[in-house]
């Protein structure tokens, strides 16, 4: 089975993955970007994650997304995919699932996690390793909404589901306690896939 992962910036998707690995050691854990970077790396001696979408033209930015793409669905067993729905592109909101590449990546779901949108500034904060763009509460929002809708429309093109988690309006009763139920809610996806399978 294949679950990717999409939420906007800064969400705490590594975390998630981290509790994930804890539960199912034997889950392939693949960042999608790491993979572009890696191949942005050798063909354009790109060196940060941030550097990609400044600094490669976008019909090479699409070739790498769809080699990375291929690379991810030759994988054997369970995969775990952290990617983003969308990225913010000169002002506007690009594909981060776009069909050609979805269709080869092709995932049995889509799952798409939701914050508060202070929740993720308070995140980023503590991120001091990434170079983003200041953003307000409102911006949060409006990525996380178009996120919605590219989530969906990859879902379409690929012929999987989109499940959503949203944590708006559920404050944390303890630090990192999204990110467990997050966890949990992922580890049961590929369990349920297992024992249909068995």
């Amino acid at each position: 089975m294949k679950v990717v992962l999409v939420a906007v910036p800064g969400s705490g998707k590594t975390t998630i993955m981290n509790y994930v690995r804890q539960k199912l050691p034997d889950v392939k854990i693949v960042n999608y970007g790491d993979v572009m970077l890696e191949i942005s790396r050798k063909k354009f001696g790109i060196q940060h994650r941030d550097e990609m979408r400044k600094k490669i033209p976008i019909e090479e930015y699409r070739k790498i997304q769809e080699e990375a793409a291929e690379y991810i669905a030759s994988l054997p067993g369970d995969v775990l995919v952290d990617t983003h729905a969308s990225i913010k592109i000169g002002g506007g909101y690009y594909p981060g699932l776009p069909d050609r590449v979805v269709s080869k990546l092709r995932p049995d779901v889509i799952l798409l996690v939701e914050y508060d949108p202070k929740d993720i500034l308070e995140r980023r904060k503590k991120d001091p390793d990434r170079f983003r763009d200041e953003e307000s509460p409102e911006d949060i929002e409006m990525h996380q909404q178009a996120n919605r809708y590219y989530a969906f429309a990859a879902a379409n093109a690929s012929e999987s589901t989109v499940h959503v988690l949203s944590f708006r309006g559920k404050p944390q009763s303890r630090p990192y306690e999204h990110a467990e139920i997050a966890a949990e809610y992922i580890v049961s996806l590929f369990l349920k896939a297992r024992q249909q399978k068995s």
